[in-house]
């Protein structure tokens, strides 16, 4: 089993650089490998010891934030090394202030292994949620390194449980402590007689809690909403949740939108467009006159960084990727006390779970769909309920990150 995974390794990079001159994804993830050991030797200060965290991408980074700031924060004088296997991660973060040094994660091999840990040499590991690199793994194992996985979830459908699996459970025991998200995750890694774990719930919560604390004034999208109170707020959304808001615009009269798209390049901006004729452009806001302004009902975000912030401009939320293989970021809309809409496929996704179950998420399948909810939840009243119940379940579920603080501490790995 080790050969195929290798093998598959092998496969998929030969992929990546074969389609990398047509694809800007796979061309940053080949580009930003090339020479990377050097520069790692080169940026990197000997006997440091940093803290490794790994990231797949930039939900992931959020994920972990809270865990970084919380030693950067406590321990000002630990060194912090970060990775990101995906371009989506590393271009849009790796200049954060919470990292000393940001680099991409060198393929998994075990030569690459060895030379990673071998100039880096960090004091330990913290993967996030998931992302499970066999040579990795093995060798921080080798060399008495240990390697946290926080907001760790589980699924009976995962590979660790099948009859097959052997070589996947492998991984999971070179991990020296799993920090869970929920009791079923802990269950079932002692279902496969893995006990170093322990529940400490999803650190994404110790983020979110705090965004409406922080939020700041974006006079843009003020005057684009000149005190409307009718306002929807669309996060990270694909195509397809697109045509069904476009949709939802014609007969839900009187809304407002700030979409977020989750890709924000020229080919995807010019679909928007089509989409919503009328729609204005936060990156040329400066431009449209002020008759131009008021017509609009649509706002289009196009750039990064800016959502958790929007969504405490609306009444409603809607979370886009349902449509796709998978929905984004629910916590960061629940965390102002709005009620939150996604596509049908959100079953991975336990905080989603949770939603529907107080009555603060709305799952929907078609363009029908969406516009009954968002008439019911047009009604002052219900919006009201269904808000306050999502923001009082994240300030409840917060509290991952202490509880991991406290492990490390105790431990001896901080300070």
């Amino acid at each position: 089993m080790r050969l195929l995974y290798d093998i598959g390794i092998g496969l998929y990079t030969l992929l990546l650089h074969l389609i990398s001159p047509f694809h800007r994804k796979a061309r940053l993830w080949v580009e930003g490998r090339k020479r990377l050991f050097r520069y790692i030797e080169q940026t990197v200060e000997k006997d440091t010891r940093p803290i490794w965290f790994h990231f797949a991408s930039l939900g992931e980074f959020e994920q972990g934030r809270s865990v970084m700031e919380a030693i950067k924060k406590k321990y000002p004088s630990e060194k912090i090394v970060i990775t990101f296997f995906s371009p989506s991660g590393y271009e849009i973060r790796k200049n954060t202030p919470l990292a000393d040094y940001v680099f991409y994660l060198p393929t998994d091999t075990a030569t690459h292994a060895r030379k990673f840990l071998d100039k880096v040499q960090p004091k330990f590991a913290v993967f996030t949620k998931y992302e499970y690199w066999y040579h990795y793994f093995r060798e921080l194992k080798k060399c008495q390194l240990p390697l946290f996985v926080i907001s760790a979830i589980f699924r009976e459908d995962q590979v660790f449980f099948k009859w097959y699996g052997g070589f996947f459970r492998k991984i999971l025991k070179q991990v020296h402590f799993f920090f869970a998200q929920n009791t079923d995750s802990v269950l079932w890694l002692r279902a496969i007689h893995i006990r170093q774990a322990g529940l400490a719930g999803d650190t994404r919560f110790d983020r979110v809690v705090e965004l409406p604390k922080q939020r700041r004034a974006i006079p843009e999208v003020e005057r684009f909403l000149a005190g409307h109170t009718q306002v929807l707020v669309a996060g990270s959304t694909w195509i397809p949740d697109e045509r069904l808001l476009s949709e939802l615009l014609t007969v839900q009269k009187g809304w407002k939108m700030l979409l977020a798209p989750h890709e924000i390049h020229d080919a995807h901006l010019q679909e928007i467009k089509q989409l919503f004729p009328l729609a204005i452009f936060f990156s040329r806001f400066a431009e449209y006159t002020a008759v131009e302004i008021d017509k609009a009902s649509v706002l289009v975000i196009d750039n990064i960084g800016m959502l958790s912030a929007l969504y405490g401009y609306g009444q409603l939320a809607y979370i886009g990727g349902g449509f796709g293989v998978g929905i984004h970021n629910t916590l960061e809309a629940a965390t102002y006390g709005i009620p939150v809409i996604f596509g049908p496929n959100y079953a991975r996704f336990q905080e989603a779970v949770d939603l529907i179950t107080i009555g603060s998420g709305f799952p929907v399948e078609n363009a029908e769909e969406l516009q009954r909810v968002t008439h019911v939840l047009s009604e002052e009243a219900k919006r009201t309920t269904a808000g306050e119940a999502a923001q009082k379940y994240v300030q409840e579920k917060a509290g991952a990150t202490q509880i991991i603080m406290k492990y490390l501490e105790t431990e001896g790995l901080v300070g």
